[in-house]
């Protein structure tokens, strides 16, 4: 029992654990109203009020021991590229809750609402035997629990592209899940990605990891030209890569962040699994080319 309590027994374990507690206690009226809990995650991590290793604690603490949603892990049979019929399918499911949770091997635990398809676009492609968890609950507290089991099971039929009736019970009233989008509208500000993790696997992140990691950012805002990458190190924003190779700084396991922003973010799946090769050594494979060339990636 001593062990558990030892985050609270220093001043700044104790601080770190009441923001969280505030955090949590803060999403519960608004979940009451209809917002989604992975809008309001996904919101907090984009403003950097909450950190990754918190959404497991959060996830378990609201979904499944106060409110009751239903939930069931499953091993993907099939490699999933592309959500637009699933969401075009779970976005009329207007009395239901849904939350996919993602356990991704480089970037962790992400949790997602299958009804907005911006954030299906931060963990696609789902490869299969890769584990997620549905949860469902209801948008109201009148909503019938029995109806959460069978949402699941027909999700899981949805995301591998089976037609589904869906349920009377299931559709309710059309809401707007989630007040994010709106407020964009109201006061736009530029949207921001959380952060994505890739582990160094070569044995020092050198000037060759450095130059294949240039120009995978060159070819992604060349593609994107709206977009803007953002490399992150030890909590600094590092805004020349190079400084990532001086004093063999980044070594074999270390873990480099990237975030993109943009309004309308998209190819990011595969910009974490090209920055992950780069990182590796397997990296010279993207300093082919002539000079000036940009690479053909995205």
């Amino acid at each position: 029992m001593d062990n558990d309590l030892n985050l609270l027994s220093t001043r700044s374990g104790f601080n770190t654990a009441l923001r969280h507690f505030k955090t949590v206690t803060g999403y519960v009226p608004e979940i009451s109203e209809g917002i989604n809990l992975a809008d309001l995650v996904n919101e907090s991590i984009a403003e950097g009020a909450l950190q990754r290793y918190q959404v497991k604690s959060i996830v378990n603490s609201l979904l499944v021991d106060k409110l009751g949603y239903a939930y069931q892990s499953h091993n993907l049979e099939n490699t999933i590229e592309d959500a637009k019929a699933i969401t075009d399918t779970v976005a009329e499911w207007g009395n239901l809750h849904l939350v996919l949770a993602y356990y991704h091997p480089q970037t962790g635990l992400s949790v997602i609402n299958p009804k907005k398809g911006s954030q299906w676009e931060s963990i696609l492609p789902l490869t299969r035997d890769e584990l997620v968890v549905v949860y469902c609950g209801g948008i109201t507290d009148e909503t019938d629990k029995r109806l959460f089991t069978e949402a699941i099971g027909d999700f899981l039929s949805v995301l591998y592209g089976k037609k589904i009736k869906a349920k009377k019970e299931y559709l309710g009233e059309k809401r707007e899940e989630a007040p994010v989008e709106e407020v964009q509208v109201m006061a736009p500000v530029r949207r921001v990605t959380p952060r994505y993790s890739v582990q160094v696997t070569n044995e020092l992140f050198h000037n060759g990891n450095v130059e294949a990691w240039k120009k995978i950012v060159e070819s992604y805002t060349t593609t994107y030209t709206d977009l803007e990458v953002l490399i992150w190190y030890d909590n600094e924003r590092i805004n020349d890569i190079n400084a990532l190779f001086k004093w063999g700084k980044v070594k074999h396991g270390g873990l480099i962040f990237f975030s993109v922003a943009g309004e309308n973010v998209r190819g990011v799946s595969k910009l974490q699994r090209y920055l992950f090769e780069g990182a590796s050594p397997r990296f010279e494979v993207f300093l082919r080319g002539g000079i000036g060339q940009v690479l053909d990636l995205f």
